[in-house]
């Protein structure tokens, strides 16, 4: 779907190759002609320049949430992965990678030392490739200490380095629905509400597109600026032109400290105090949004459990304010009990019934049946994984892919926004709470949807604003 990945095979002397699939990486290491023997130095800087003005602006390489997390620049390992086993092949790669590999790391906080981002295809009959990217150079950022990881070979570790580059010209993109628009999405509830009624499934998750083309040589780091300053509170994330805020940690894993945040139903803000506070109310006690979110979180509990002991959840959710909606919400806590890394964990954990629905397998053939385009990696996991294993996942939603068409030209934009389907869904509401989830999206092109007025672009973050 891209056209160019930087530093693929590009056949300068000393570099490690650019990985394609896991079973290359798998037969190099076993013939002996690794090229996964990585060294990693990271050091303690004083200060760090944006971390925006330092990644590509076609192909940003960033996971960052309320100023804090990390850049990437350039690529040092890329590998693919595909099929049922795309997480799991993942896993065994990366324990691999990460044993090969010398790290000399001075800072150990979360994500430094050697680290890869990485994002995953919601469906195992995706045609989007899911990826695991090292960069080259790391930029880090977190409770306040920063650094720098320098990634490669001997040679490389010494000498790599980065300029700053301004961010470019904010634009304006219309977004348009495709041919699934609003009325064949409601056709498409419909559709799932009858199966619920049929028995078929409990709640299924249907999801439906926007489109829009960039102008020609749009910097993409205008659009993660932008959701960053304007959803400073989520997971903003770009990653092989997949770029978006989310709201949604799939898992985080810290010294053996695991977390997770569900959330399912969904109200929009009110216009002023009053009617945002009634909002808030009605959605704390929607029987459909709460029976929503309860098959979101028993999905969840049921897989938390085979690698977690000691968890801890709320007895119900509560309701968290975002820019444009409000979300039912439950945090869930556990104690790593079986040395599963992060990677192993979302492989356990995807995909839940936020994303899916419930039973999964029936869900997953509704959404398959009911939805006729490749979600590709919209709903599945993104994030990072370090050495250790640890890492922090998101699930990837309020988000769009942008994609380069081979033969050059101007970059394609596909926002993606679901919603829960039960057994009490409307059709017309349906289609009005997908239309408030694209808002992150086609506000920060610069546009709102077709026929609505969008809010103007916000500033953009410290992270994010030019030097000086």
């Amino acid at each position: 779907m891209h056209d160019e990945h930087p530093g693929r095979e590009d056949g300068t002397a000393g570099r490690p190759r650019i990985l394609r699939r896991y079973d290359e990486a798998v037969n190099d290491l076993a013939t002996g002609e690794s090229p996964v023997g990585l060294t990693v130095k990271t050091t303690r800087i004083d200060d760090i320049t944006p971390l925006l003005t330092l990644v590509d602006p076609r192909q940003p390489l960033a996971f960052v949430r309320r100023n804090d997390g990390i850049a990437g620049v350039g690529t040092a390992l890329r590998l693919e992965f595909r099929g049922e086993t795309r997480m799991s092949d993942a896993a065994r790669a990366w324990r691999e990678i990460a044993a090969a590999a010398q790290v000399d790391d001075e800072v150990t906080v979360a994500g430094s030392g050697l680290v890869a981002f990485g994002s995953f295809a919601f469906a195992a009959e995706s045609q989007e490739a899911s990826v695991l990217i090292v960069p080259r150079l790391v930029l880090g950022h977190r409770d306040g200490v920063h650094w720098i990881t320098r990634i490669g070979t001997v040679d490389d570790v010494a000498a790599e380095s980065v300029d700053p580059v301004l961010l470019g010209a904010e634009y304006h993109v219309p977004m348009a629905p495709g041919a699934f628009g609003p009325a064949e999405y409601a056709a498409a509830v419909a559709g799932a509400v009858e199966a619920i009624e049929r028995g078929e499934v409990s709640k299924v998750v249907l999801a439906r597109t926007l489109e829009g083309t960039l102008p020609l040589g749009a910097d993409v780091r205008v659009l993660a600026a932008d959701l960053a300053s304007g959803y400073p509170d989520t997971y903003t994330f770009a990653v092989e032109g997949l770029i978006g805020s989310s709201p949604e940690t799939l898992i985080r894993s810290e010294k053996g400290e695991l977390t997770a945040r569900v959330l399912a139903g969904s109200k929009a803000r009110g216009t002023d105090a009053l009617s945002d506070s009634a909002a808030a109310a009605e959605l704390a006690t929607s029987p459909k949004d709460l029976d929503e979110h309860a098959f979101a979180l028993q999905s969840l509990l049921q897989t938390f459990a085979r690698h977690a002991t000691h968890v801890v959840t709320a007895e119900t959710p509560f309701t968290l304010k975002l820019p444009n909606v409000w979300h039912l919400a439950t945090d869930v806590r556990g104690r790593l009990a079986d040395g599963a890394s992060s990677l192993d964990l979302i492989d356990t954990l995807h995909p839940t019934a936020a994303v899916a629905g419930t039973p999964t397998t029936e869900a997953l053939a509704a959404i398959a049946r009911l939805e006729p385009f490749d979600r590709g990696r919209y709903a599945g996991p993104v994030g990072w994984v370090g050495a250790d294993g640890d890492g922090e996942w998101a699930i990837a939603l309020r988000c769009a892919q942008v994609s380069y068409p081979e033969g050059g030209g101007p970059a394609t934009v596909t926002a993606f926004a679901g919603a829960g389907i039960v057994r009490e869904s409307v059709p017309e509401a349906e289609v009005a709470e997908t239309t408030m989830k694209f808002r992150p999206i086609v506000d920060a092109l610069g546009r709102g949807i077709p026929d609505e007025p969008g809010r103007p672009l916000p500033s953009r973050p410290a992270w994010a604003s030019p030097a000086g």
